[in-house]
């Protein structure tokens, strides 16, 4: 794999914006990626705010970008617009870039549940991977900006259609608190040789509401 630099944008990466903003509105096009196209000033906003991810090569050459997004009064936030240049695709940068989205999600928004909307089976696996889980569309933000941004996907008219019930897109989200409780039942299943499989409900009740009581 060609030595490429992953990192957080800055304004040192504006110069690529025209690149990627093509990049973005040719994936927006193919079947399979419902990807929603965005302005060149948006996509400026992002690397300035520090809220954007991007590859490059060691020679300056542009290879890969994500941004992220926050909703519902940063109760959400999304990676979105995950894109690898052609050339590059097949060494597993998606994955390093999308990893590298997902830290910088959980530093600046340490409490929001991260969510993504997708309908390729690659983006899915690098979503599983990192914990997310596949939901229904009622249990991502209900945010009217957010949803309005799919209107320049090609999947926004069955979206309209099932008000917001049905697309072909698939819903993920990361949870930090059940991922914090689904740690500490392994712990406890551990410490008193409960395989984690036959960890109970209650037992999971049980301890969020321990740690609960700790913080008070």
């Amino acid at each position: 794999m060609e030595s490429i630099k992953i990192k957080i944008a800055n304004a040192e990466y504006l110069k690529y914006v025209p690149e990627i903003e093509e990049e973005i509105v040719q994936a927006s096009k193919v079947k399979g990626t419902g990807i929603a196209k965005r302005s060149r000033e948006y996509l400026n906003n992002k690397i300035l705010e520090g809220k954007a991810v991007i590859a490059v090569t060691q020679e300056g050459e542009f290879a890969g970008f994500c941004y992220i997004e926050s909703w519902g009064h940063m109760k959400f936030v999304a990676n979105s617009g995950l894109i690898v240049r052609e050339k590059f695709r097949g060494q597993g940068l998606a994955m390093k870039i999308k990893d590298e989205a997902f830290r910088l999600s959980r530093k600046l928004f340490p409490g929001a549940k991260i969510f993504g909307l997708t309908t390729s089976l690659a983006v899915m696996k690098i979503n599983s991977a990192l914990g997310y889980k596949p939901v229904t569309f009622s249990e991502l933000t209900d945010d009217e900006e957010f949803w309005k941004g799919c209107q320049s996907c090609a999947y926004y008219d069955v979206l309209f259609r099932t008000n917001r019930m049905h697309c072909l897109c698939t819903g993920m989200l990361y949870d930090p608190q059940k991922e914090e409780q689904n740690k500490s039942a392994r712990k406890y299943g551990r410490k008193n040789g409960i395989k984690s499989g036959k960890i109970r409900k209650d037992i999971l009740q049980y301890l969020s509401a321990k740690k609960k009581k700790i913080k008070i």
